[in-house]
């Protein structure tokens, strides 16, 4: 028998509360999912994965749940 565990998927969830600056080339979610991407890449022998799709909510209020990509990777997460 394999002692081998499945790989940890991890998703990048990024937020910004206002709109501005999101308009240049390189932003913060940009910055945040690097910062994300590198961290679970030190934990690859962990067997820690980045899920491609990244779940960006650029110019909403963290004091809020109803943000887009926030319900998109909850409900992603419950199937």
């Amino acid at each position: 028998m394999s002692d081998t565990k499945p790989p940890l998927r991890c998703a990048i969830y990024t937020r910004k509360s206002t709109e501005e600056g999101l308009e240049q080339q390189f932003n913060s979610l940009h910055a945040q999912r690097e910062a994300a991407e590198a961290f679970i890449l030190s934990q690859r022998q962990a067997g820690w994965v980045v899920l491609p799709e990244g779940y960006d909510d650029g110019g909403f209020s963290g004091a809020s749940i109803e943000r887009p990509a926030m319900k998109k990777l909850l409900a992603q997460v419950e199937q």
